[in-house]
Formats: C-alpha cells, structure tokens, sequence
C-alpha cells in the first residue's frame, strides 16, 4: 500500500514579514527551522519507512526536506527536485506586503486572488529582475514553460501533472513519499487526491510544517488520510 506525505515548507522569512513569496527564494526563519526539525522527530517517533523524497526547486522547500531527512535518520534516501512543485508565481505582487496590496486593490479583488481559483495578480514585464528567467536553475525551462504570473488553476495544472507522472508511480509500487512543497502546490495536490471542487478550495488551509498522511491501496484509491503529530494520529478523513 502506497503512503503519501505532503508537506509545506516551514516558515519562511516572508511568512513572518507577511510578503507575498511565490517563486522568490526565501530561506526559512528560525521559527521554519523548529517546524522541519519537529516534523523529523514525529517521522522518526512513529518510525515510517519512507523510500523517496520530492521538493520543489525553492531553498524554503528543498531545506525544510533535508532538515526532516537529516533528524529521522533517513538522509540517504533519493531526494528528486522539479519546479513543477514550486508555489504559485503571485507576479507583480511578489516581494510586496500582502496588507499593502490588499489596501490598494480593495478586499474583492485581494481575496479572489488569494483564495479564488481563476483569478491571478498583475504579470510580471519581461524584464522585471524578478522574471525567473534571469534563474540559472530555471535555465533549461521552455520559455512557455515560465510563468509570469499564476492563478490557483495554473499551480494545480502543473503539480497534479508532476504528481500523476512521477509521485503516482512510486505509490502504485508500494513506496512511502514525502514530498516537501508549498502553501499552493500542496492545496492543489489536497484537492486533487480528496476531490474538493472549486468552489470549495477556498477553505483548504495548509499550516506550515504538518505532516499530511495519505494511504492507498494498490489501484490509488484513497483508503486513510490523517495528521501525525507528536503525541498521537488524528484522523481528518473526509
């Protein structure tokens, strides 16, 4: 039986400032680096096997992965990075105070964006610095292929085509993944495994550092999905 572990990236210093990240690679503050540590020592304390590991290609991610696999012991394992998984690309307003854009844009639009489906902030120009094409690790991307700004629907589109192509596979086989992410890319795979539809994605909160379980059976259905935390499981299923 297959088990998915989904997690968001710990705190990050833009978390705690209140700034919309998106593709900009922030480290993780010191709150973020307790949260990883302690998300290692729950996998450790319950002893899962896990078998592989995916992250994004944002530091945030990619370190909060590692701090996990170094605490539970399980460093060696395949560590595999796509910027499939990276957060959604929030356009003209990264890098800006989420309360000063919500000031300037009013609440409507602010809240369609952040929390609607369709609805993406303002693209980036061409030669905005903050265009990911100016990345060496985003150099071998299609031109195509690198947003300039993101809805909810183009963060889903990407990381349920990355999760079906890859992560799938390793779970058909009977693998046990953590796959380290963001706040966007992890509420977009949730939806997908638990069905939410649109409207309702909404209300998908996906806290910093918790360890989301998924269990399957050999044909992907969903057979168990719950938390783990310190001292005990606690069941969410739907």
């Amino acid at each position: 039986m297959g088990k998915l572990i989904l997690i968001r990236h710990g705190k990050s210093i833009w978390n705690v400032e209140n700034i919309f990240t998106g593709w900009t690679d922030v480290d993780l503050a010191p709150q973020g680096i307790e949260e990883a540590r302690i998300a290692g020592e729950i996998i450790k304390d319950h002893n899962v096997k896990i078998d592989i590991c995916y992250s994004s290609y944002l530091k945030r991610a990619i370190k909060t992965a590692s701090i996990i696999m170094e605490t539970a012991d399980i460093a060696y394992i395949d560590f595999i990075k796509s910027w499939k998984l990276n957060e959604r690309h929030y356009g003209a307003w990264q890098g800006r105070n989420k309360d000063k854009v919500r000031s300037e844009v009013g609440e409507d639009l602010f809240w369609k964006v952040r929390r609607g489906y369709s609805d993406a902030a303002p693209a980036l120009l061409i030669n905005d610095k903050r265009h990911p094409k100016f990345e060496y690790k985003y150099q071998n991307l299609k031109n195509s292929d690198i947003p300039v700004t993101e809805a909810l629907k183009d963060t889903k589109q990407r990381a349920v085509q990355y999760y079906f192509e890859t992560i799938v596979p390793q779970l058909v086989n009977g693998k046990t993944v953590l796959v380290s992410a963001h706040g966007n890319s992890i509420r977009a795979l949730m939806t997908e495994i638990l069905n939410i539809p649109a409207n309702e994605i909404s209300k998908v909160e996906v806290q910093t550092g918790v360890l989301n379980i998924y269990d399957f059976d050999s044909t992907m259905i969903l057979k168990e999905n719950y938390r783990l935390n310190q001292k005990q499981e606690v069941s969410i299923l739907k």
